[in-house]
């Protein structure tokens, strides 16, 4: 496989393992075992001195061949395939802890992933230090002797705020702890946290690496010596195994993912415009905007700003509800990275969980949408917004 193709080749290409019969598209291997040709074959696989797959919990042929696409579009030299993003999140981070470390990580976090590290984490005796991810001070404060994962998502869900990642890369590697990054909002073509100093990369496969609302998936990425010494046996005997079906469905999501990005962030960068001029929206937040409380470390580390969007409209509440209610093309849904265009309101959904104080220490108010910019047809869909925005000013 060339090493020199271009992102868009490597989607189409990059991992492909064809049969006998030479298929076009990647063969799908719905199998949960597989047969040797002798007793002594099944003994040398097991014990690793013969190369070929041993159960579709551990390894399949379809499922590698996604993982490995995902190593070339990432940079990384390998990956596991897990059964969604928080499958992903959850392995990355207890296979490496045992009771009595310590994990520090932004607070501004998807609220399962909060959770993990606020309460499951802590039962199994491992502490964890939520700090403001944007102050590097904040995580320098917060390390303690016995600290040996640093986790982040940049941008954040739902806030759109950005974490420096090579700040807080450079400070695990002067800890010898690991930095955790999740990276599904930039996606990989706009954001790569392995080159930035990341340790361990995970995504939400469901959102825009599928992007078309079909099947759940995720994918942890790093070093070939972590997923070997750290993950494997953690995914072998837990089982948060990828489907090969779902696999397959990922591999032909991969093939149009830079299409679907491009059309998307285009998208999104004209609905932020229309909404930075609406009288009533209180707060735009967009990674591709100049008014980005962060746009610096946007230039630095991203190359564009992305699908998604976030707002404050006045009126709490009542008028996102109005809006929302309003809309027509756009679809109330808490996806995201999806064809269709879809919006959600975090204080109600995705952050429901979190107290009040806690939502308020994230900016998350009750005016506050999130909206993932789909591939419909950009007029139309600022004719949708158009009129829940007028709507929703009455409210």
């Amino acid at each position: 496989m060339s090493k020199n193709w271009k992102p868009a080749t490597q989607l189409v290409h990059a991992g492909t393992q064809r049969s006998q019969f030479g298929e076009t598209s990647e063969a799908l291997y719905l199998t949960q075992g597989f047969v040797y040709e002798s007793a002594e074959a099944a003994e040398a696989r097991f014990n690793g001195e013969e190369e070929g797959y041993v159960y579709s919990r551990y390894a399949n042929p379809t499922v590698s061949m996604f993982e490995e696409r995902m190593c070339a579009l990432e940079g990384a030299e390998a990956a596991l395939g897990t059964a969604s993003g928080m499958g992903a999140i959850s392995a990355a981070l207890m296979c490496q802890v045992k009771a009595g470390d310590h994990v520090v990580s932004a607070r501004a976090l998807f609220g399962s992933c909060r959770w993990v590290v606020e309460k499951l984490m802590p039962q199994y005796g491992v502490e964890s230090t939520l700090v403001d991810g944007t102050d590097l001070e904040a995580w320098k404060a917060a390390i303690r002797p016995n600290t040996k994962i640093l986790f982040l998502e940049s941008p954040t869900n739902p806030t759109l705020e950005l974490v420096d990642v090579a700040a807080v890369a450079q400070l695990a590697k002067e800890i010898d702890a690991k930095l955790v990054v999740d990276n599904v909002f930039a996606t990989p073509l706009y954001q790569k946290p392995l080159e930035l100093g990341a340790d361990i990369v995970v995504y939400s496969a469901t959102k825009h690496i599928d992007g078309q609302g079909r099947c759940l998936g995720g994918v942890v990425l790093s070093s070939e010596e972590w997923i070997k010494e750290s993950l494997f046996d953690y995914f072998r005997h837990t089982g948060p195994s990828l489907s090969p079906f779902n696999a397959w469905v990922l591999l032909k999501g991969l093939e149009t993912l830079p299409l679907r990005v491009a059309q998307q962030t285009a998208n999104a960068t004209r609905l932020a415009d229309q909404l930075a001029d609406a009288s009533h929206v209180k707060r735009i937040i967009y990674p591709g905007r100049d008014d980005h409380p962060q746009a610096d470390i946007a230039k630095k580390q991203m190359s564009a700003g992305s699908t998604l969007v976030a707002f404050e409209l006045e009126g709490g509440k009542p008028a996102a509800f109005a809006f929302e209610n309003a809309l027509e093309i756009v679809k109330v849904s808490n996806n995201l990275g999806d064809a269709k265009s879809l919006i959600t309101h975090p204080a109600t959904t995705t952050h429901k969980n979190l107290s009040d104080e806690d939502r308020a220490e994230l900016g998350i108010s009750d005016g506050m949408m999130r909206l993932s910019c789909g591939l419909e047809d950009t007029d139309d869909l600022m004719g949708d917004i158009a009129k829940a925005l007028e709507l929703s000013s009455k409210v």
